[in-house]
């Protein structure tokens, strides 16, 4: 059971950063802000569904995905990795007034069930560098021998279920979660996270190249 605690907390501390709940919970607020309790609750729960959804199919369906259209791992990580960069330098110094604009984009369009799927679970929580991340790491411990098969088996759906109900206990307490960080302190946390990414990306480019050169001999 240690080793399954253990690659729970891995996937989380892998997965967290770019899932970012608390940009999902800023933009839920601008996109909700007319809506009653009712509706936030359903949004908060099909956001969740969502991107449990989305996770399961990029671990189990992405690896077929990537054979089909003749994708490498080491292609698939330094592709994964410079969006990775790129969605971290945007957290970083995010464009001015963008969430406000893509708030009002969505009120006067779509429903709940829209909302839920875009922009909250995709590209806000489970966008193209979660999803590269996933397929990524899914070929990596497929072929690792640092945990049991059982391990192996059982850990992924665990943690995109809780990445799940962490995002959908954070849509639920939206209006608590600002009123005790501040917008501010969403930024601050958001560009912290933003600093993990281009690291996180970084990384993952220069792993994708080594394993180029490896593969690849001169």
């Amino acid at each position: 059971m240690m080793e399954l605690f253990r690659a729970i907390g891995l996937g989380l501390v892998v997965l967290l950063p770019l899932a970012n709940p608390l940009t999902t919970v800023a933009l839920f607020l601008g996109l909700a802000g007319n809506m009653n309790k009712q509706q936030r609750d359903r949004i908060s729960f099909l956001t969740a569904i969502n991107v449990f959804v989305i996770m399961m199919v990029a671990y189990y369906a992405g690896q077929f995905v990537m054979n089909t259209f003749g994708i490498s791992i080491p292609g698939l990580r330094v592709a994964g990795g410079l969006i990775v960069a790129f969605i971290g330098f945007r957290m970083l110094f995010p464009a001015p007034k963008q969430q406000q604009s893509a708030a009002s984009d969505e009120q006067s369009d779509g429903t709940d069930t829209n909302i839920a799927f875009v922009p909250l679970a995709m590209p806000s929580t489970a966008g193209p560098g979660t999803i590269a991340m996933i397929i990524s790491s899914a070929s990596t411990v497929r072929q690792s021998d640092d945990f049991p098969a059982w391990v192996v088996d059982a850990a992924p759906p665990l943690i995109f279920l809780v990445i799940g109900l962490i995002l959908w206990i954070s849509l639920r307490c939206s209006g608590s979660i600002m009123r005790i960080v501040g917008k501010g302190g969403i930024d601050a946390i958001s560009r912290l996270m933003g600093f993990l990414l281009v690291c996180m990306g970084i990384q993952f480019i220069i792993n994708g190249i080594l394993e180029i050169v490896k593969t690849y001999p001169a």
